[in-house]
């Protein structure tokens, strides 16, 4: 029996000596774990913001993720002042995120002779740690991977991208702070000035090739590598968030989206053709219906013209991570059209609904404190012009602070107070 057990792990990249990359040991591997455990740690906290100002718990049509139970224990009301949270919280979120992807592929680069430690299991608790490995690794994975892919605009997932990010969050940030809990202290000793080189028994010395290549770059040289790869990342990336002029160096963001030139010559994600928005739809024959308290008001285009209008100087933010720089909408105030149907005083929440037939987000609730916000509005003209129909004509919903699938384009109803 003994002899037909293997003296040692099989050829291949289960003996140290196939790893031969004298870079590769535990200051590197803690270098970048370090930079990631800041990193992440950003990139969760955003992300549950990003998820807050959905405003989730407020009606199922803002919520695409069933059955959160306890996950949504943090939820509370997004505020709408200062009016650029979302844009400064989601731009973070995801310029962060594009610019960690060359920081996870060196960590993951540095610790790969792990993964292929033999033998593969040693015991009941080892199982346990290669699990959690597991977790920590495909979560990562899954979550900047379906990130970017949101970001370029390719819809590709099984399944909501909501809901498929907001689980796999979960997941990976679970598997992250067991992670952490355990090699914290590891990490903190590996970079710790005049450390000693692992004792053969820590499983650090893994990383450590018996038999190392001739370098040709330092340590300190793969780290200030990938800290430029990270720069350049950050340079064609961050000026989708900034906006403006800045958007022009934002190479990676995706394009084809912009409208063009003019006052309503500023970045969209969907155009009105795409969600099946038709000339009639939003032709003469549009009307605007506000219901609420038990009363039914109908308005023409005309008659919402006739209304105090009111001007506010308001961004678009979106979770893709663009935004654009402050435009000048004008229009008619939430809070004004829910007086039409005796709703004038401490207005309710409101239901808000498209005419579009496709897509996500047709309809969406605002809570009350968005409606009674004096920069909420029923837009009709931004710049100075006519809203274009990509950009909602003939009336969309601007806020200040909210995810821009919640500024609902086309808009044909609203409804305050009914239950949702």
């Amino acid at each position: 029996m003994s002899s037909a057990v293997p003296a040692g792990p099989p050829p291949g990249p289960a003996r140290p000596e196939f790893w031969r990359s004298p870079l590769r040991g535990p200051w590197l591997t803690a270098v970048f774990g370090l930079i990631l455990l800041f990193g992440v740690t950003v990139l969760f906290v955003t992300g549950l913001l990003s998820y807050a100002a959905y405003n989730p718990a407020l009606a199922r049509t803002n919520d695409e993720t069933p059955d959160k139970g306890l996950l949504g224990f943090y939820l509370f009301s997004w505020p709408t002042s200062p009016y650029w949270i979302y844009r400064l919280t989601q731009g973070i979120h995801v310029t962060l995120g594009i610019v960690l992807v060359p920081v996870l592929l060196a960590k993951l680069w540095s610790v790969i002779p792990l993964l292929f430690s033999w033998p593969p299991v040693r015991s009941f608790s080892h199982a346990v740690e290669r699990l959690s490995l597991l977790l920590l690794v495909g979560g990562a994975l899954f979550e900047f991977a379906t990130g970017i892919l949101n970001v370029q605009l390719h819809y590709i997932f099984p399944g909501s991208f909501y809901t498929l990010h907001f689980y796999g969050a979960w997941v990976f940030i679970g598997a992250f702070v067991v992670h952490v809990a355990f090699r914290l202290p590891r990490a903190l000793r590996a970079v710790r000035p005049g450390r000693a080189l692992p004792a053969a028994g820590d499983r650090s010395a893994a990383l450590v090739s018996p038999r190392p290549a001739v370098p040709t770059l330092s340590r300190r040289g793969a780290v200030a590598l990938v800290g430029a790869g990270s720069g350049v990342l950050l340079l064609v990336t961050a000026g989708q968030s900034v906006g403006g002029w800045f958007r022009r160096t934002a190479v990676l963001a995706p394009h084809g989206q912009d409208p063009g030139p003019g006052p309503n010559g500023f970045q969209i994600n969907k155009t009105a053709a795409s969600l099946g928005i038709r000339t009639s739809d939003i032709g003469p024959g549009w009307r605007l219906t506000v219901l609420g308290g038990g009363r039914r008001t109908v308005l023409t285009l005309d008659e919402l013209r006739a209304l105090p209008q009111y001007e506010s100087a308001l961004p678009i933010a979106c979770v893709e991570g663009w935004s654009t720089t402050d435009q000048l909408w004008r229009g008619v105030r939430l809070a004004e059209l829910a007086a039409l149907v005796g709703l004038g005083t401490d207005p309710p929440h409101v239901l808000v609904e498209s005419v579009q037939r496709g897509g996500a987000f047709a309809s969406a609730v605002l809570r009350d404190n968005q409606v009674r916000d004096r920069r909420s509005l029923l837009a009709l003209r931004v710049n100075g012009a006519v809203l274009s129909p990509d950009h909602g004509y003939p009336a969309r919903i601007i806020v200040p602070g909210a995810p821009g699938v919640h500024n609902t384009k086309w808009v044909t109803r609203l409804t305050f107070g009914e239950p949702v």
